[in-house]
């Protein structure tokens, strides 16, 4: 049996990756993220979609305190020899509610357009999509934010870069539609978030959605590292993830001997 890959392969002295070679083409010539792009478009990036894509990952690297940031100093904690199961624990508590559904908010766009027409202008879109989504009682991807309302400064900051770069297009301009149009029939703001910044300018990028949450998924994983260098700076004694341990404990002992006591 023969298995064939296109995306790399070694030789005694020379590796070829997606048909560079590795130390003479891409090494000190291309960044991580644009190892990204390579791998999801089979080609370098120009100078402006490397910009784009690297201000994406950039956005959604790091934002505090999430379930996947908590994850990792929990699993660092019981496991400082595997740095790398930290990472995955990590990574494996980033979802659609603290990571993003870059992907659905693309599909959602990609979905109105083929069916609507994509010859429609920004406006019909939206109001189609909105009337769609409310009749079958779906949620809309992409709004929301627990902390950044009533604008989310990453969201603003993206659709910038994307116009200055060119890639400021019909996705782009059908969820901010949908954002004015959502906010008027809610009667007050809620924030466009980054993530529906993110699912709109990739779609415009012309990327394929399913591949979209991987660019997060590779952004977050970077952010993780500074949460172990985090721990092992402050010592496991007054490490977060000790004083989480601790905290739970203590209240599973209350609550245990309050059950008791009645």
């Amino acid at each position: 049996m023969e298995f064939k890959t296109n995306v790399g392969m070694s030789e005694t002295d020379k590796i070829n990756v997606h048909g560079y070679d590795l130390v003479e083409d891409l090494m000190g010539s291309i960044t991580l993220a644009d190892m990204a792009f390579l791998g999801a478009k089979h080609r370098k990036p120009t100078e402006a979609e490397s910009k784009m894509l690297n201000a994406v990952m950039v956005a959604i690297c790091e934002h505090g305190f999430t379930p996947s940031s908590i994850s990792t100093r929990l699993t660092y904690l019981g496991a400082p020899e595997a740095v790398q199961a930290a990472v995955a624990a990590g990574l494996l508590g980033a979802g659609t509610v603290y990571l993003g559904a870059m992907e659905q908010v693309a599909e959602m766009l990609k979905d109105g357009m083929d069916k609507h027409g994509a010859d429609k202008s920004a406006a019909e879109l939206a109001t189609l999509i909105l009337d769609e989504r409310a009749e079958k009682g779906l949620q809309l991807p992409g709004f929301g934010h627990p902390i950044h309302r009533p604008v989310d400064p990453r969201t603003v900051k993206l659709f910038e870069i994307a116009k200055e770069l060119g890639f400021y297009k019909k996705n782009s301009e059908t969820i901010n539609e949908i954002s004015k149009q959502f906010n008027e029939r809610k009667g007050k703001p809620i924030t466009l978030n980054a993530v529906g910044a993110i699912g709109a300018v990739l779609a415009d990028m012309d990327f394929d959605h399913r591949v979209m949450k991987s660019f997060a998924v590779a952004s977050r994983a970077v952010g993780l590292v500074a949460h172990i260098v985090e721990e092992i700076e402050s010592g496991r004694k007054e490490s977060v993830g000790q004083q989480l341990f601790d905290y739970v404990e203590e209240h599973t002992d209350y609550t245990a001997k309050s059950a008791a006591a009645k």
